[in-house]
């Protein structure tokens, strides 16, 4: 595999450091609303250490797509939550699980084009 390929698997990875971080926390936070305090710390500690150019952007493009994505999931049948704390539909945590998730996407892709 080339230098080039290496160190950009490398990269991703690291990116995608505070997900693997979040979801592994679901099961041992059973409080939605502790958990979802959990996550916009570790989301605000990930920016501290590297915000690009417009990362808010997709985070509020994730937010609120997911959201209206889940919203017709859940409508559909297509997904069932046990943990239903944001508008009794959801847990409260993953739109903002989804959200990071979106600026993991984009720097992803930037990465790999770069």
């Amino acid at each position: 595999m080339k230098t080039k390929t290496i160190n950009q698997i490398k990269l991703i990875l690291i990116n995608t450091i505070p997900i693997i971080l979040m979801i592994s926390l679901i099961p041992f936070v059973t409080n939605d609303y502790i958990l979802t305090v959990i996550f916009a710390t570790i989301i605000l500690i990930a920016f501290m250490i590297k915000y690009e150019y417009k990362d808010y952007l997709f985070f509020i493009f994730g937010f609120l797509g997911m959201i209206i994505a889940e919203y017709f999931f859940i409508s559909t049948g297509v997904e069932i939550f046990l943990r239903n704390s944001f508008l009794g539909l959801m847990p409260l945590w993953l739109p903002v699980l989804w959200a990071y998730a979106f600026i993991v996407i984009k720097r992803s892709i930037i990465i790999i084009y770069k």
